[in-house]
């Protein structure tokens, strides 16, 4: 069933403008494969980069098809948490969130190390149509990742942006985790240590019933 398809049981949660955007489904491994491309995204990735526990060889044996199948099967198990943003019923853009332990790597990245606890959740990666950069398609996504990990309980939702220098723009290529404009716009605090490598922004949630 395609997102275009009146029969589709999830309608987009919000629209501004010509966008809509909501949360992934198992139904919807036919868009992500649409969305992602031949290339996985980027380079082969499928959005496994902080599912899988190390890089090095290990990545490297993961790029592509390996990728693919095991992100398949996580969409199709209903395991994988996200948003997905269309433009004129095209999928145009995706936004990974969920549960901090669904993203080992994230342990062994020493600047990405946090005091955490399972109601911890991450924001860990963007991917959007290069004919849609710069559109505010990000900003929508991160919105709806916000309300899509309150509704599931989240206690606070952490997020790990590109640190710009000299004030520079960041390619897209490599600000898939976001910049620090976009999540300080959405009441993320920053909570990078001192003289930490990598920024950590986090955004916590009033505990139900307060």
């Amino acid at each position: 069933m395609t997102p275009s398809s009146p029969t589709r049981k999830t309608a987009p949660r919000f629209t501004k403008g010509k966008f809509t955007v909501r949360p992934l489904t198992p139904d919807d491994w036919p868009t992500v494969e649409r969305l992602f491309g031949a290339n996985g995204a980027c380079g082969g990735c499928w959005c496994m980069w902080w599912r899988l526990p190390r890089g090095g060889k290990l990545w490297e044996q993961s790029k592509g098809e390996k990728n693919k199948r095991a992100f398949q099967k996580l969409v199709k198990n209903g395991d994988v948490s996200g948003c997905l943003a269309f433009a004129n019923h095209d999928p145009v853009g995706w936004c990974c969130v969920g549960r901090r332990g669904d993203f080992p790597r994230l342990e062994r990245t020493k600047a990405l190390k946090t005091d955490w606890s399972p109601g911890t959740w991450s924001v860990t990666c963007f991917y959007i149509k290069s004919a849609w950069r710069r559109h505010g398609v990000a900003t929508l996504l991160l919105k709806e990742a916000v309300k899509l990990a309150r509704k599931n309980g989240a206690a606070e939702l952490e997020a790990y942006p590109v640190r710009p220098t000299s004030g520079s723009d960041i390619p897209a290529a490599f600000a898939w985790t976001g910049v620090p404009k976009l999540f300080a716009a959405c009441s993320f605090q920053n909570v990078t240590p001192s003289g930490n490598a990598r920024d950590v922004y986090i955004r916590r949630f009033r505990t139900r019933g307060l």
